[in-house]
């Protein structure tokens, strides 16, 4: 079981009720779910949903959505959110360890910062593949291992100023070795850098303290963004990208009897 209570997501949420202050995940998640086709009357469930955004956009993709948490102040947020936006919804309190619904039931389960929050992320993997049909798909969003993220993460634990009080991350072979050993089939690895920088979300929260605050994003530079956007492209392509993203994740599909 994971070493912090709910009350920690409690107290993140109540303080995230602006969402407009919450950074986006760039339509990463998005994304990788648009490849695996259509989403016409499938059912969708995120755990651990937070701000809900992709559940919004798959149900303008056509799905039937379940948001899934088990902080009463996420769902309190993203309740406001589906009520603003008029995206019909299904919210669930519940627990990823205990997921409420049949066996074979769903046809996606996603999630993404969730698995590193826990000692025992394979009875989370478990549980998903029991609750999607054969032939569905289970994504599974995670800090990569080999990053700067992870050292200075690892410091604030050692220090006792980490948020969740404790915290893992992943590597790219790790992750695969896990949904393999429960029994999928693996569709997909993929990753994707910080956007924007470690450095620069660092520097943010360190002015924020002393009553200075910047830009959730900053301004793109004219001359290098075209570069920088043409290196990305290629390099990310390579299996050593893999190793370089601060995001990864993998999709894997439950095997059809």
């Amino acid at each position: 079981m994971g070493k912090h209570s709910r009350q920690v997501w409690e107290d993140f949420w109540e303080d995230k009720k602006d969402i407009h202050n919450v950074y986006s995940n760039n339509d990463r998640i998005i994304n990788q779910i648009r490849e695996l086709g259509s989403m016409q009357d499938k059912w969708v469930m995120e755990i651990g949903a937070g701000s809900g955004r992709d559940g919004f956009k798959l149900v303008d993709m056509g799905a039937k959505v379940i948001l899934l948490d088990y902080a009463q102040s996420s769902l309190d947020v993203l309740k406001k959110l589906a009520q603003e936006f008029n995206k019909p919804v299904i919210l669930v309190q519940g627990d990823a360890f205990q997921l409420p619904f049949k066996t074979d039931a769903l046809d996606l389960v996603y999630h993404q910062g969730l698995l590193e929050h826990f000692t025992n992320p394979q009875d989370i993997l478990a549980e998903n593949h029991r609750v999607i049909k054969p032939g569905g798909y289970t994504l599974a969003d995670v800090p990569q291992r080999y990053h700067l993220y992870t050292v200075v993460k690892h410091i604030l634990i050692l220090m006792n100023k980490w948020f969740a009080g404790w915290e893992t991350e992943f590597s790219i072979g790790q992750l695969g070795k896990m949904f393999k050993g429960l029994g999928f089939d693996i569709h997909k690895s993929y990753g994707d850098w910080m956007r924007p920088s470690f450095f620069y979300r660092s520097l943010r929260e360190v002015m924020k303290k002393v009553g200075i605050q910047l830009p959730l994003y900053p301004k793109p530079v004219p001359v290098l963004s075209p570069l920088v956007k043409s290196f990305e492209k290629t390099f990310a392509k390579t299996r050593f990208a893999l190793y370089t993203f601060m995001d990864i994740g993998i999709i894997g599909k439950k095997k059809k009897v």
